[in-house]
């Protein structure tokens, strides 16, 4: 094997073209062994194994700067840098992310990327930051087609060309985003794909880059004889190359958007290697209703940005649901753009993602929705410690991001049955524009029937009155909160319970009312404490003699954490929620 004896990009300079093609499948097999045994991207990785290998043959990492878009295409880069015990020996899988990461190699990884389509805007930082100190390396961005979709992909290609200088793009067309692509610019792609990069229509061309086509992206021959014609370019240029998705692994190449991302699974076939035996998750349940409502309703509409299957929205219910469902591409901003103009003209609009990709669309919710008050559903996917745990992709910072946005409604169900009446509430009214914080810590129901408005702005339920203690216990935390009730109760405590419902208001009122036989509040949310929901109810109550407690998680960079040790860490274990509290308790005189 020559993968063995290639601990730097260096060692690959000596080797023939054919064994630059030996070791591109030895990587792709030490690529595959992790996602079968850890779990992780499996197709952008698998389909750009090649171009990897050509990409350190040609130019001079460290020196060269290469930063990659997104990272689901940087195991290959990974095993050629020093990380090769990360992809073939099983137990040092977990000592490698699946991300770039200067953490982790502060040599040949320049950023920390886990979103999509912002490797060319860092790269012109590099571009620029290299023209102004009179450097001469290149500054080589590595770009999928699907996230050329992305707002911030464009800007760093206007930007770039303006520069003028060295800056070569490699732009990996695969003819897929995580599912299908979607968006006008395809046309243009498959135009040039369909005429060997010739067509007079050229995206690139007519952004001011020069260009280069190459048809045979998984031919490491072909690669090298572009990459050789544009090293040490003084100008900025594409390199446009066709490569397969899943490239040498037949399941994934049968099933593109399956193999995106995968759980652990056999390689011999691609079955599960652990099979799940769990019912349905709050987004897939959630995924079903909408998809029956849309069936009943041609006014409802749902609108993803490239994660269709975050609500179970398979091809063959994109297909059926026809106009009703639409994909703007990596585009968050403008995902939330078209709800607020959809709901303006009257339609019925639900754009459902994850938390961490919300942060891109801030001001889209502030401005674009919020302060005109149109009518649409922003569905907050994964928000919980039990989401996304990788360091780019923490999804429990979304309260203090959401809630405070003027004009907009931020709920918080509590289980099944008042997740679909919030739901069927949001889409049915006119007044508001709505964002729903999906539980993601299983699939809890309720005892008693939901109320089905909530008009009513920032009215809690008091589901247990006691006195002494207030619990209040936010969303898919509730039940947390339920267990820490009964916890007091053994110690003498008869706590009161609330769900608040809204993040986005304060019950004043009942919070009032708990001053006259209550002398501490706990508040506890499954997000960040920092700008959380907590905060809020601890200054209502600062000029008051209530005692406030806090409990959430910490403002922190986490990566890739047990979830049971963060709890822990941040005391919100249940037991020592109940300890702190009695503590609180014990001291008041």
């Amino acid at each position: 094997m020559y993968i063995e004896n290639i601990n730097s990009p260096k060692d690959l300079k000596s080797l023939t073209i054919e064994q630059l093609g030996v070791v591109a499948e030895e990587v792709r097999q030490g690529v595959l062994n992790r996602v079968s045994h850890h779990g992780g991207h499996v197709g952008p990785n698998l389909g750009f194994t090649e171009a990897t290998v050509a990409l350190h043959y040609v130019f001079d990492a460290p020196e060269d700067k290469i930063v990659f878009d997104v990272s689901h295409q940087s195991y290959p880069h990974k095993m050629l840098t020093g990380r090769k015990d990360g992809f073939l020996n099983v137990d040092s899988m977990d000592g490698i992310s699946g991300y770039s990461s200067p953490l982790e190699s502060p040599v040949y990884d320049n950023f920390e990327i886990g979103h999509t389509s912002t490797s060319i805007a860092l790269a012109t930082g590099l571009q620029k930051g290299r023209d102004i100190l009179g450097g001469k390396e290149n500054v080589i961005a590595v770009i999928g087609d699907g996230s050329l979709s992305g707002g911030e992909a464009f800007e760093g290609l206007d930007t770039a060309a303006e520069l003028g200088t060295n800056i070569i793009i490699v732009v990996n067309d695969n003819e897929m985003s995580i599912a299908e692509n979607h968006g006008g610019l395809y046309r243009n792609l498959k135009r040039l794909r369909e005429s060997g990069g010739l067509a007079e229509c050229n995206y690139f061309r007519a952004l001011g880059f020069d260009y280069l086509y190459v048809e045979r992206g998984n031919d490491v021959g072909s690669l090298v004889e572009a990459f050789h014609k544009v090293k040490d370019i003084d100008h900025p240029v594409v390199v446009h190359i066709h490569t397969e998705k899943g490239h040498g692994y037949a399941p994934a190449v049968a099933d593109k958007e399956r193999w995106h991302w995968s759980m652990p699974f056999h390689l011999e076939d691609g079955s599960p290697l652990n099979p799940s035996h769990g019912g349905k998750s709050m987004d897939m349940l959630l995924g079903d209703w909408l998809f029956e409502e849309m069936k009943r309703d041609e006014k409802l509409v749902a609108i993803t940005a490239a994660v269709p299957a975050a609500l179970g929205f398979t091809k063959e219910r994109r297909e059926a649901l026809g106009k009703q469902f639409v994909d703007v591409g990596i585009a968050e901003e403008e995902g939330v753009a078209l709800a607020s103009g959809m709901a303006k003209r009257g339609a019925r609009p639900v754009f459902s993602t994850y938390a961490t990709f919300l942060q891109r669309t801030y001001d889209q919710l502030a401005q674009d929705l919020a302060v005109n008050g149109n009518a649409a559903v922003i569905n907050v996917l994964g928000a919980s410690v039990y989401g996304m745990n990788d360091f780019t992709h923490i999804c429990f910072f979304d309260i203090p991001m959401i809630s405070h946005i003027p004009n907009l409604v931020y709920l918080a169900p509590t289980t099944w049955e008042e997740l679909r009446a919030m739901e069927n509430w949001a889409i049915r009214q006119d007044k508001h524009s709505v964002a729903i914080r999906v539980p993601a810590f299983g699939v809890a129901h309720a005892t008693e029937t939901p109320d089905s408005d909530y008009s009513d702005l920032n009215k809690a339920v008091v589901a247990h009155r006691g006195d002494r203690v207030a619990i209040i216990a936010v969303g898919d935390f509730f039940q947390k909160g339920e267990a820490v009730r009964q916890l007091l109760a053994e110690k003498g405590i008869d706590a009161t319970l609330i769900n608040p419902r809204y993040l986005s208001g304060l019950d004043e009122q009942l919070l009032d009312e708990l001053k006259t036989d209550h002398t501490a509040v706990a508040t506890i949310e499954d997000g960040s404490i920092d700008g959380g929901y907590g905060e809020t109810v601890a200054r209502f109550y600062g000029p008051s003699a209530m005692r406030v407690l806090n409990f959430g998680v910490r403002k922190m960079l986490y990566d890739r954490y047990d979830v049971d040790q963060l709890l822990t860490d941040n005391h919100l274990q249940d037991q020592q929620i109940a300890d702190d509290i009695m503590q609180v308790v014990n001291s008041i005189k």
